[in-house]
């Protein structure tokens, strides 16, 4: 786990610099009353601490409405019910109906592993996580049906050092721009199945067993490949407990190191997923 310690140039306060300013220090504050005690029982037993210095963040969501495209058409559509109004009510508040695997979203364990963790049952020190990010936007530019490869990783970690313990590995496939089209997103061909990229079954294989990873993510809306209906990616990581994300936004606005994820899980009782938050600080 970390500590986040605000570090503020001696340079001029503009308006923007002083938002981004405040957004950091909400990020701190919120750190270091969840991370507090932690990092006191880390400190008496003599343990250095690792300390994120927050000068960048970025929002990895992208907005959750109307257009925002379903891996399959027979869920339900995102929606608002309006359950209270300034003009009636004196206040503005609407029911969400919404999936849970709808947008950028999260997925529990439990969504493809019988007896995984639920979406309340995932331990909160996993949704703080180093980012790990894989770019394989020339590959997928080419083949929609390109998958990450254990080459691409060994490339990384020869780049960059081995994938940090707890760390979330994230595809950026150049997918996200598509997101907001439905049938560019699922890319669905002549012979029904969706083409687009994914994580391979070696790369899950190897993240499960070789690194201690706390989780994967993609921007498109599905971690395995549109033409692996199996779900083996989902399969084989799940069944040891790793969460996913998908639909991530932005991926290529954050480091391919030396970012932290922080993902904002929806926490009910019994899930299997749902909408979430996620943000990139570094």
């Amino acid at each position: 786990m970390c500590v986040a310690e605000l570090h503020t140039p001696g340079a001029a306060f503009g308006r923007r610099r002083f938002v981004k300013l405040g957004a950091m220090t909400a990020v701190t504050a919120a750190l270091a009353s969840q991370l507090g005690s932690r990092a006191a029982e880390a400190t008496a037993e003599g343990a250095p601490l690792r300390r994120i210095t927050i000068e960048n963040i970025v929002d990895l969501t992208h907005v959750l409405g109307p257009t925002t495209p379903l891996l399959y058409p027979l869920l339900p559509k995102f929606g608002l019910v309006s359950l209270a109004s300034f003009e009636k009510n004196g206040l503005y508040a609407n029911q969400l109906v919404v999936s849970e695997h709808h947008g950028t979203h999260f997925d529990a364990p439990i969504h493809f592993a019988p007896g995984g963790l639920s979406t309340a049952e995932i331990p909160a020190r996993t949704l703080v996580a180093p980012a790990v990010v894989i770019d394989i936007r020339d590959k997928t530019a080419r083949d929609a049906d390109a998958e990450l490869t254990m080459d691409e990783v060994r490339a990384w970690e020869a780049q960059y050092g081995r994938i940090p313990e707890g760390a979330a590995v994230l595809l950026n496939s150049g997918w996200d721009r598509r997101f907001n089209d439905e049938d560019a997103c699922r890319n669905v061909g002549p012979d029904g199945l969706g083409h687009y990229p994914g994580f391979s079954t070696e790369v899950a294989a190897f993240l499960r067993d070789e690194r201690s990873i706390v989780g994967i993510g993609t921007d498109t809306m599905n971690v395995d490949r549109g033409v692996n209906t199996k779900f083996d990616v989902h399969k084989t990581l799940m069944a040891v407990n790793r969460w996913m994300l998908e639909g991530v936004a932005n991926l290529g606005e954050i480091p391919p190191a030396g970012a932290h994820l922080f993902v904002g899980a929806p926490k009910h009782f019994s899930g299997s997923g749902g909408p979430a938050r996620v943000i990139a600080v570094w």
